[in-house]
């Protein structure tokens, strides 16, 4: 079942890179008492997450935050090396929080995984965006398609915020 607006985030833990190497984040970690924007896409690198997806959060930024948001993050199922390797090509570095969701755990707890197996892809995320205010969807839009980004975009979650 897929998460709803009014739920709490479940409890799980993320991965993301530091200077120390790679590092356990919890949801609570990342969404208590914050208000955060956090989207998902089917896997970093690929066409529509970096060419369509991703570049709206990192142009959008600073509009985003003077709504009072405390974090902007993504989260691929990818691994955390993968993950650090496309937050420095983006040149999201320092704007946006990329979270590793490696075995796909958390995607699965939010309802929003998706087969992808046919394009040779296994299990990964719908692409989506919310808004989670202390660990609460007050927002959430979900793609039909995997290459879509319309509902999920930066320009669409900015109108809601």
């Amino acid at each position: 079942m897929t998460i709803s607006v009014g739920e709490k985030i479940p409890n799980a833990t993320l991965k993301t890179k530091t200077e120390d190497g790679p590092k356990d984040l919890s949801t609570g970690d990342i969404f208590s008492g914050k208000k955060v924007v956090l989207f998902g896409v089917p896997g970093a690198f690929t066409p529509t997450c970096s060419m369509n997806h991703l570049p709206g959060f990192i142009t959008h930024n600073d509009e985003i935050r003077a709504k009072g948001v405390d974090t902007i993050a993504v989260v691929a199922v990818n691994d955390v090396f993968v993950m650090n390797a496309w937050e420095k090509a983006s040149g999201a570095d320092g704007k946006i929080l990329f979270l590793s969701d490696g075995n796909g755990e958390f995607a699965r707890a939010l309802g929003l995984d998706i087969d992808l197996s046919v394009a040779g892809l296994g299990v990964r995320s719908k692409r989506f965006s919310m808004i989670v205010e202390d660990g609460v969807v007050k927002a959430l839009n979900v793609e039909e398609s995997p290459g879509q980004a319309d509902k999920s975009s930066a320009e669409a979650l900015l109108e809601q915020l």
